[in-house]
């Protein structure tokens, strides 16, 4: 009985046992594939602009892509800088968490918010995170469209920001260069209060001005378009040196 048994639940055996950490390996691998399949059309001069992969909302994960085509207008600004603290057994481990806003004062902002051990880390960190969240401001033109500009109300944590076309921090490096904001709430919060502005801001991309009225042509996208290249000069990452990020 006890053999017939053992025979059974060798045949029911699977030939290649696979894990829950091997299919989570495969989708990271995916995940850097598709990163470096951008970067490297970017690189070869494929995409000729940043609008191109705003246009087919094509996620950036590789913050040199940026660089690439604003690395010299790009500024950026430590908001804040504020110790947090978490106990554990052994005892209270205090951390720094830094808040840099980016932008180029020509329609690009970006802000990205990083906690590490030491404050240039988190610095470094935080301003690698707001270069991969830039989002465009396209509605610099608002003003001309309607009479008493655009309403933009943003809900963060109590705090609601209302935006008709301002000119601190963020909305500058954003390139609004007039705007009148009213906010509701405690504002001294400075993190979540810039949360809620940059969230205001990245709102202005739903709205359709009429020089974006237009009838528009469907176009492949970067990856179909260049479909043939990127796999004739494919590499498997494997072959590939991993770069160990320092923040």
């Amino acid at each position: 009985m006890d053999k017939s048994r053992s025979e059974w639940r060798t045949q029911l055996q699977p030939i290649v046992a696979v894990s829950e950490v091997d299919l989570v390996d495969e989708d990271v691998d995916v995940a850097e594939e598709e990163a470096e399949d951008l970067g490297r059309l970017v690189k070869d001069k494929k995409i000729k602009s940043l609008e191109e992969i705003y246009l087919f909302s094509l996620p950036i994960k590789e913050f040199e892509i940026i660089d690439y085509f604003l690395g010299p207008s790009l500024k950026d600004e430590v908001l804040k800088i504020m110790p947090v603290q978490k106990t554990n057994r052994a005892g209270q481990r205090t951390r720094f968490k830094a808040f840099v806003a980016i932008g180029d004062f020509n329609g690009h902002v970006g802000l990205g918010v990083k906690c590490s051990k030491e404050v240039a880390t988190a610095i470094r960190g935080a301003i690698i995170l707001a270069k991969l969240s830039i989002v465009p401001y396209l509605a610099r033109s608002l003003a001309n469209v309607v009479p008493f500009g655009c309403v933009l109300s943003l809900h963060h944590v109590e705090r609601v920001l209302y935006l008709l076309q301002s000119q601190k921090g963020l909305l500058m490096m954003a390139g609004i260069e007039d705007c009148y904001t009213s906010a509701r709430g405690s504002t001294g919060t400075l993190g979540n209060f810039a949360k809620a502005t940059y969230a205001a801001i990245a709102k202005t991309y739903a709205y359709l001005t009429p020089d974006l009225w237009k009838e528009t042509v469907f176009e492949k996208s970067p990856y179909q378009e260049f479909t043939d290249y990127l796999a004739k000069n494919h590499r498997p990452i494997g072959s590939q040196k991993r770069e160990v990020k320092q923040y």
